[in-house]
């Protein structure tokens, strides 16, 4: 599905990855696009309508899906992160608690709500932003790493379910982005830009999966292998 003259929302979009996506469809020629974020005062894009939407907070969704109800492509890239000292932490359960609701019950209210309006049009798709760290191993990660591979399996399911309505779903698997998200971080990372263009560029071919940078490229690789990255992660990783 090609984004010139859809309509974009994506949630988390008032920095980071998600603004990146924002103004790339615009770019792109995106009739109208949504900018979804827990507080839009002070936004202000040319082109980009911003939209109070929480996706712990069932009553913001239903109302976001409400506002923007001819949305044709949305893209669940909310999502947050926190480091532990590993998987074992007296803060384990709480810590996986908080990420899995955003970043994976975000996903599943969100696209339930909009999921109707989507299989009304001739032409929709989704786009989750998932991460390299379901195949990587990365303790201080532990409760970021399950709740995105929920979503993955999640992504997975989703995509099965909607082929018959026409409904194209898009997974994106990316390492480290350049973000304020990884302020601090000193660790490779992927320019958000170039990210943005791979994904929409997968998404105009009809793909299914899209792996935006070489780290991600090589840990996919592993996973038919007698011992996957996920057991011992390459060399450089």
């Amino acid at each position: 599905m090609d984004i010139k003259n859809a309509t974009v929302f994506i949630t988390g979009a008032n920095r980071g990855l998600g603004l990146a996506f924002a103004r790339e469809a615009r770019r792109r020629g995106a009739a109208k696009v949504y900018a979804g974020m827990r507080k839009t005062g002070g936004f202000n894009e040319p082109g980009i309508i911003p939209v109070k939407i929480d996706v712990t907070d069932p009553a913001s969704i239903a109302a976001a899906a409400e506002l923007a109800a001819d949305t044709t492509v949305l893209i669940n890239n909310a999502g947050i992160a926190a480091l532990i000292d590993n998987p074992l932490s007296a803060d384990v359960a709480a810590q996986s608690a908080r990420m899995f609701d955003t970043n994976y019950y975000g996903v599943v209210r969100v696209t339930q709500a909009f999921e109707p309006g989507l299989s009304t049009k001739p032409k929709a798709a989704i786009i989750n932003v998932l991460s390299d760290i379901v195949w990587l191993p990365r303790p201080i990660l532990a409760p970021y790493a399950a709740s995105k591979a929920a979503a993955w399996s999640y992504t997975n399911q989703l995509r099965f379910h909607l082929r018959e309505r026409g409904v194209q779903v898009l997974g994106l698997h990316v390492g480290f982005i350049d973000t304020d998200l990884t302020n601090g971080l000193d660790v490779p990372k992927a320019n958000p830009a170039d990210v943005v263009s791979q994904t929409y560029d997968a998404l105009a071919a009809g793909k299914s999966e899209v792996m935006a940078d070489t780290g991600t490229v090589a840990l996919k690789s592993t996973l038919a292998a007698e011992e996957p990255g996920y057991i011992t992660p390459p060399q450089g990783f």
